[in-house]
């Protein structure tokens, strides 16, 4: 029993030390392991959001930071990475040529127009997050919420527009309206995330109708071309003759200005007359019947002028026949050449 307590006596030392030495591998362990956990890395593109006990702390930014261990913990947001939903269609390999697949997106996709018409409507919403804390802890499930705020706004502005706005010359002004749309909505929400884009991928018809609506698209297009060509006649016929109605127009507004400035002259000019008539009226009327002899004349033919008693009218006469020879003979003598 001596030689027993003697031994455990002996010993008590080395174990004392063992004891000592593992406790401070334990604390070196615990510390290393507090350090580990207590460190964190935030990317580039990342938010770090820290909560304490569930409740939010604090938002840290990208690199090297510190939490208290075992009770803070880190979410790690992609607040810089754009992130898309697709609607209508999915991505089953993104490669240089990615593969689409419509397996199980038909509902989402198949929606009415204002005309009650069908349309198949393919189309993704690429968004940020900008508020972290937002995005975590305002919605629950906020990617499942977007879907759901983008299938319907999209369900809202497709159903005020005809199926021919879808299909053609509205879908820009569609994808504008219903990124807004989203963007309010998302704001109403607190879902802390900012709509970068919104692009119509397809817009089809269905395909039990398609063949039917392929039919009323050609004779739209014929509808159009008949138009267009009706126009082209009209542009080239009425034009030309409203030209030529113009052109008429003026000539008449010409003649009846020259007709009225003619008859302005001929007034002064017979005021004129009249106003020296009235002064020397002999010469006046003198003057006037040599005027109109010189004029009336030259339109005569043979003139035969003689006295009163007419004795020499053969002398006259032989020289119009003379006249009348002399302008015959070079045509004469050309004949004869």
């Amino acid at each position: 029993m001596s030689e027993m307590n003697f031994t455990n006596q002996e010993m008590s030392p080395a174990i004392r030390r063992i004891i000592k030495n593992f406790r401070s591998i334990i604390l070196v362990l615990f510390l290393v392991v507090l350090a580990w956990s207590g460190f964190f890395q935030v990317g580039p593109e990342e938010a770090g959001v820290v909560v304490r006990f569930g409740k939010y702390k604090k938002t840290v930014m990208p690199g090297l930071n510190f939490k208290i261990p075992f009770i803070e913990q880190v979410y790690k947001v992609p607040v810089e990475r754009q992130q898309k939903l697709e609607f209508g269609f999915r991505t089953s390999s993104a490669n240089v040529r990615s593969q689409y697949t419509k397996s199980g997106t038909q509902n989402e996709s198949l929606m009415l127009t204002g005309d009650l018409n069908l349309a198949d409507v393919e189309w993704v919403v690429q968004y940020r997050i900008n508020d972290p804390y937002k995005f975590l802890f305002k919605v629950r499930n906020p990617e499942s919420t977007l879907r759901d705020i983008s299938e319907g706004a999209v369900r809202q502005v497709v159903g005020d527009r005809t199926v021919n706005e879808v299909l053609t010359v509205g879908r820009t002004e569609i994808a504008s309206s219903v990124e807004q749309l989203i963007q309010e909505l998302a704001n109403n929400y607190e879902l802390g995330v900012k709509i970068d884009q919104v692009v119509l991928q397809d817009v089809n018809p269905p395909d039990p109708v398609k063949a039917a609506f392929n039919a009323v698209n050609e004779a739209q297009q014929e509808k159009e071309t008949l138009i267009n060509k009706a126009k082209s006649e009209y542009n080239k016929v009425i034009p030309k003759a409203k030209g030529q109605a113009e052109e008429t127009i003026r000539k008449a507004e010409g003649y009846a200005v020259e007709r009225v400035n003619n008859a302005k002259g001929e007034v002064a000019r017979f005021n004129e007359l009249y106003s020296e008539f009235i002064k020397a009226p002999e010469v006046t009327r003198q003057r006037i019947y040599l005027e109109t002899l010189q004029k009336v004349l030259p339109r005569l033919g043979n003139k035969i002028i003689t006295d009163q008693e007419g004795n020499n009218v053969l002398p006259l006469l032989q020289m119009q026949l003379d006249k009348a020879q002399s302008v015959n003979l070079p045509s004469a003598s050309g004949n004869k050449e």
